[in-house]
């Protein structure tokens, strides 16, 4: 099977499987992890931030910035698409009492007019405070579009202006740093807290980091806790990590290569339109001209032994990893050529 579903369907590469049996590993709830630290140290260097914690993935490092960002009865505003809205199972409700405020983007990236004009009146006994603003960089279900750094950077100044943190869902910052050759931290200089994941294109198994200050960091510390998330010799877990960190970014350029291949072909098969800018490593397809639906059309697909996500009715996703290669992306287009 070719594999397109996600970039999380991966298996860990050698030199990952290798640094896991080499790791040296201590108890991480006694802080005496050397690999987990060693990780947590890179991470904050790459994102230009002074501290980071590992967690278990990037659903539970955005839940725990929402936790220590905010108090119950607070509002964030996020874009109305974004993961931590639409594929987040309502957790900042759940767990951190606080409700959502979604702000229409284009493609993905809200525009600071609309931010501020969201941005509630706190003396208003009516009315919750707005607590966080969330940004997504890459965004998923605008087909992994790069939101500018200019559009953080107006954002990070009106948070700035009413003294509002801002958190970014950056499980793709690597492939937005490598779509526009710019480092991670040029991206994370425009947030409070930063959170990566290391199990998307980078290929780790599993994990991944939060970024900021110390002191939030050390907040952060205890709610990963109060959600089950202080792990024992966590090392095992954070020696791929490090190998996805350190090995693994330049690569994404591949995926890159392969999604824009992808998306050239399809635009030449009839029935078939590209509903994405195809920047980074996410196809979106509309099939609608074909009369058939995104879940008929995802099952064809897999009978002909190629796996894709409806996320539509009309609408299915690619997404290239490194597991797929330019070959693979030929048979993929032949098979769609012939449904």
């Amino acid at each position: 099977m070719i594999d397109l579903r996600s970039d999380t369907v991966t298996k860990p590469t050698e030199a990952m499987r290798r640094a896991v049996y080499e790791a040296e590993v201590g108890d991480d709830v006694y802080g005496e992890d050397p690999t987990v630290a060693k990780l947590e140290e890179t991470a904050a260097d790459l994102l230009g931030k002074e501290a980071a914690l590992f967690v278990t993935s990037g659903t539970q490092g955005n839940q725990i910035a929402v936790l220590t960002h905010c108090v119950a009865g607070n509002e964030i505003l996020l874009e109305e698409e974004a993961h931590i809205f639409y594929y987040e199972g309502a957790a900042i409700s759940a767990f951190a009492g606080v409700q959502p405020r979604t702000i229409k983007g284009d493609r993905g990236a809200m525009k600071a007019s609309r931010i501020e004009a969201a941005i509630r009146d706190a003396e208003d006994v009516h009315l919750p405070e707005t607590g966080l603003i969330c940004l997504e960089n890459t965004h998923n279900r605008a087909g992994g579009a790069v939101v500018p750094i200019e559009n953080m950077a107006e954002l990070y100044a009106i948070a700035q202006k009413h003294d509002i943190p801002v958190h970014l869902d950056g499980a793709r910052l690597f492939n937005a740093a490598v779509a526009t050759q710019r480092p991670v931290r040029d991206f994370a200089q425009y947030t409070d807290t930063t959170q990566i994941c290391l199990s998307k294109g980078l290929g780790a198994p599993v994990g991944s980091l939060i970024a900021g200050s110390h002191a939030f960091i050390k907040r952060a510390r205890k709610w990963r806790k109060r959600l089950g998330g202080g792990l024992r010799q966590a090392g095992i877990l954070a020696a791929p990590g490090l190998i996805a960190l350190t090995q693994m970014v330049d690569r994404l350029q591949e995926d890159h290569d392969h999604a824009k291949k992808l998306a050239d072909g399809i635009a030449n098969i009839k029935g078939l339109q590209v509903a994405n800018l195809v920047e980074t490593n996410i196809v979106l397809v509309d099939v609608s001209e074909r009369g058939w639906s995104s879940s008929d059309f995802v099952q064809r697909l897999e009978e002909q032994g190629i796996l894709a996500n409806s996320v539509g009715p009309t609408a299915i996703r690619m997404t290239t990893n490194y597991e797929v290669s330019s070959k693979d992306i030929d048979i993929v287009l032949s098979q769609l050529n012939r449904l």
